[in-house]
Formats: structure tokens, C-alpha cells, sequence
């Protein structure tokens, strides 16, 4: 119990803000992921905005049929 107790003593924070906000650091992850699986499949862009363009593109759900 000793154990159990430091452990969420020293999570706290943590646990508070994941309760506040449902996420965890795996979303994130997913998400830079994505992007860098995006970069490296294009093989590099011709500008900045290309690129984010791309990124909405692939991580904003949006198809490709208007």
C-alpha cells in the first residue's frame, strides 16, 4: 500500500491532467508519427507551405472528393 500510495503521490499531476483533459502523451506520439511519415514518403517539399499543407491533409481527416 506504501508503495501504491508514493507512486500516485508522485503522479499527481499527472493523473489531475489527464483527468482534466483525456489525453495521453501516446497521442502526441501518434500524431508526430504521422508527420514524420508524411515527410519522409514526399521525399522532401518545395516550401513550408506544401508541407503543412500535406500535414492537414493527412492528420485533419479531410477527403479528397469536395
Amino acid at each position: 500500500m506504501k508503495h501504491v500510495a508514493g507512486m500516485l503521490k508522485r503522479r499527481f499531476e499527472n493523473i489531475i491532467t489527464y483527468l482534466r483533459h483525456h489525453t495521453t502523451n501516446a497521442t502526441s506520439e501518434s500524431r508526430n508519427a504521422k508527420i514524420q511519415w508524411v515527410k519522409y514518403t514526399a521525399r522532401g517539399f518545395r516550401d513550408k507551405q506544401n508541407f503543412i499543407n500535406a500535414i492537414y491533409f493527412h492528420c485533419g481527416g479531410r477527403e479528397l472528393a469536395p
